[in-house]
């Protein structure tokens, strides 16, 4: 292992050692035991060590190591860009809070999918360092049992895109998220077995898209619910889950909707022409998926395109059936 990494790796097995106060700190005021798994700390310098990333000048390069108040003694030995990936490297919490300061104060874009995180905590320590993050995937990592506090969550205030696609995350901890994130513009809720939506006691004025594909509804009142939480959506995409209808109760689709520009119906389960007709309500929308649904499938693509467009979709500009 390289000198700077194996002195950072070094260091951590130390303090999780030490039952020294700041030690506790780090890892827990209630938990002795050093944590299982890699940090944070150790596999951004294993991946971006200057041998594994050496340092490129020129336009696009992307490689930055800014200056600032924080000296770290490796910091001019190890090349970073903005947009760190880090997914998928067995990361189960987050090392030496300050040298995570040190090293990513730059960074905006933050790629931590498919790892070992399982405690909110631990995914604060990480955020509340990278003062700049605006975009966060947190994809595939076992956080459903782990409960987020309000002061937790004020830590990811500055994020505007948010990946949560397979944790498994309780409407609760997304309410927890969604009042602590003014600046959210997109959230993805993907694959986390929801059979319905649990209502906020806000709305988010802030969201424009919402991707929550590969999840269990089925009834289009919880699709209203997302309305009611998120007035402002431009794209909402809800491929892959088993809607059977399209209600517009008392014109309640361009109530809910005002601004929505694009939905996706791929591969849900509406039947009836009838349903498709009422997306004409909505007063913004311009595109429309609906691949896959059972109602086009004896139709061939220009069939689909022609029936769809002529008779129930006229004002629509891109549809994808």
């Amino acid at each position: 292992m390289l000198h700077f990494a194996s002195s950072i790796c070094d260091r951590e097995e130390q303090q999780a050692q030490d039952p020294s106060p700041a030690a506790q700190r780090c890892y827990g005021e209630t938990e002795m035991e050093p944590p299982c798994g890699r940090s944070f700390m150790q596999v951004l310098c294993e991946k971006y060590s200057p041998e594994n990333f050496p340092y490129r000048r020129g336009p696009g390069a992307g490689v930055h190591v800014p200056p600032g108040p924080q000296v770290s003694p490796m910091k001019d030995r190890l090349n970073l860009p903005s947009i760190l990936v880090l997914n998928s490297c067995g990361i189960s919490h987050a090392g030496d809070e300050s040298e995570i300061a040190a090293f990513c104060s730059h960074v905006s874009e933050l790629d931590l999918s498919g790892n070992k995180l399982d405690n909110w905590q631990e995914v604060s320590k990480i955020v509340s360092n990278v003062p700049q993050l605006e975009f966060l995937n947190l994809s595939s990592n076992p956080l459903q049992a782990s409960i987020l506090e309000r002061e937790c969550a004020g830590t990811f205030s500055g994020i505007r895109k948010l990946v949560l696609n397979n944790c498994k995350v309780s409407w609760e901890t997304v309410h927890t998220l969604l009042l602590e994130l003014p600046e959210l513009e997109e959230l993805f809720l993907c694959l986390n077995d929801y059979e319905n939506v649990v209502s906020s006691p806000g709305c988010f004025h802030s969201l424009k898209l919402l991707h929550i594909t590969d999840n269990n509804l089925q009834d289009w009142s919880d699709i209203c619910k997302l309305g009611t939480m998120f007035p402002c959506l431009h794209t909402l995409v809800l491929a892959n889950n088993n809607i059977l209808a399209i209600d517009d109760l008392a014109g309640s689709l361009a109530r809910l909707f005002p601004n929505l520009r694009s939905i996706s119906l791929h591969k849900s389960g509406i039947n009836s022409w009838e349903d498709i007709e009422k997306l004409n309500t909505l007063p913004m929308l311009e595109e429309v998926r609906l691949l896959g649904i059972p109602l086009v499938e004896p139709y061939s693509t220009e069939e689909r395109r022609k029936l769809t467009i002529a008779r129930y979709l006229r004002h629509i500009i891109i549809l994808h059936t």
